[in-house]
């Protein structure tokens, strides 16, 4: 993992900076660094339609700026790039999906991925679609890439936190003919960059760490311009699937903490993870960050942060329910990435192949002093 601290190659600027300046406009006196919110579903339209904004549902300024930011985050440097962003992280993930396969393709989806995938697989299939799964670690997904139209990769998955060797599956997906998507939602793209890795589009749910205060849905794709992302725009057209301005206003505007806010969340997460690891009654602990967690090799050679996410696994059910209602600094609810550390039994949702016991916890920005100790006497408390 490189070190966030690490100056910026000469010329251009660092993750931080970068973070704070995407996608703002260039500098007009007298006018907001980063303007409001633009509330319309039509423009003035005199004449020829010639300009890019026409229609609420095509185009909006504000998520222009918002779309080119992500864009800079994602690939920066790069010019050949397009970002769309939807109403949601599923609404990326299916533009993607639903816009490039088509009745008698075969799609490769990861087995332990976000537990919405079942009914994705479903519908998938009732569109004459070949759905095939096998699990990231392992890199388990190159045995079922023959004929393939289109591999998911989803690394580090969610909630197991397994890794895939992106640069390897791409390879030998695209030498099999086939494109390559990355879910980029858990690592963020200060986490890694998908396309440098050589994938086709890098999709995420902003929803989670990117906005990183639990109060936006959001979802984009970023990938170079070309026919693929075409069908991408074409897709959000036809469905409808657009954020409303505001939301994509307060995500640009949460970009600028964003740095801040992954370096603390990640520093604090590999601490707790640490923290867990020598308690008996823990078991299955995962992070990529650890030095023994099984993906650490891997993810170290393709991510430059390991996430805000840890799993583990209690003895039973109940005393995974006693630990979390012991917690004072960690909330009970579901998602993660925001800056008030939340927690919750991923088995409840009956969507992941996960123990009874098994724990997503997801560090927020707390100070390390109060989220560690608070953890820890969670798990003493919930013993009795």
């Amino acid at each position: 993992m490189n070190d966030s601290a690490e100056p910026s190659a000469a010329g251009e600027p660092g993750e931080g900076t970068r973070a704070v300046r995407a996608g703002l406009p260039e500098p007009v006196k007298y006018e907001p660094t980063l303007p409001g919110p633009v509330f319309a579903a039509h423009f003035h339209l005199p004449g020829d339609p010639t300009g890019p904004y026409t229609y609420g549902r095509d185009q909006n300024p504000t998520w222009t700026h918002l779309e080119h930011a992500l864009g800079e985050l994602e690939a920066p440097g790069r010019d050949d790039v397009e970002t769309l962003v939807f109403a949601s992280g599923m609404a990326a993930i299916s533009a993607v999906l639903f816009s490039q396969l088509r009745a008698g393709d075969t799609v490769v989806l990861p087995s332990d991925g976000y537990q919405v995938f079942p009914l994705v697989r479903a519908q998938l299939e009732a569109y004459g679609i070949e759905v095939r799964t096998a699990p990231t670690g392992g890199d388990g997904q190159l045995d079922a890439l023959d004929g393939a139209r289109l591999l998911w990769i989803e690394s580090p998955s969610n909630p197991g936190l397994d890794v895939c060797d992106i640069r390897r599956l791409v390879a030998e997906a695209h030498a099999r003919g086939a494109l390559v998507a990355v879910d980029n939602t858990l690592a963020t793209p200060l986490g890694q960059r998908p396309l440098e890795l050589g994938a086709d589009f890098s999709v995420a749910s902003g929803t989670k760490q990117l906005t990183g205060h639990g109060d936006v849905l959001l979802g984009y794709v970023t990938a170079p311009a070309g026919a693929p992302m075409t069908a991408v725009r074409g897709w959000r057209k036809i469905v409808g699937a657009i954020p409303g301005p505001m939301e994509a206003w307060l995500a640009h505007r949460s970009l600028a903490t964003l740095a801040l806010r992954v370096d603390r969340q990640s520093g604090t997460a590999l601490a707790v993870a640490e923290a867990l690891r020598g308690r008996p009654e823990v078991t299955g602990l995962r992070y990529p960050g650890l030095p023994d967690d099984p993906s650490h090799k891997v993810a170290s050679a393709q991510m430059r942060r390991y996430g805000c996410v840890v799993s583990f696994t209690l003895p039973t059910r109940a005393r995974a329910e006693r630990f979390l209602e012991e917690l004072r600094f960690v909330d009970d609810a579901t998602s993660f990435g925001g800056v008030r550390s939340t927690a919750e039994r991923r088995g409840r949702w009956g969507g992941d192949a996960v123990p009874e016991g098994f724990v997503r916890l997801s560090v927020g920005a707390e100070d390390p002093a109060d989220l560690v100790p608070d953890l820890l006497r969670a798990l003493d408390a919930s013993a009795s």
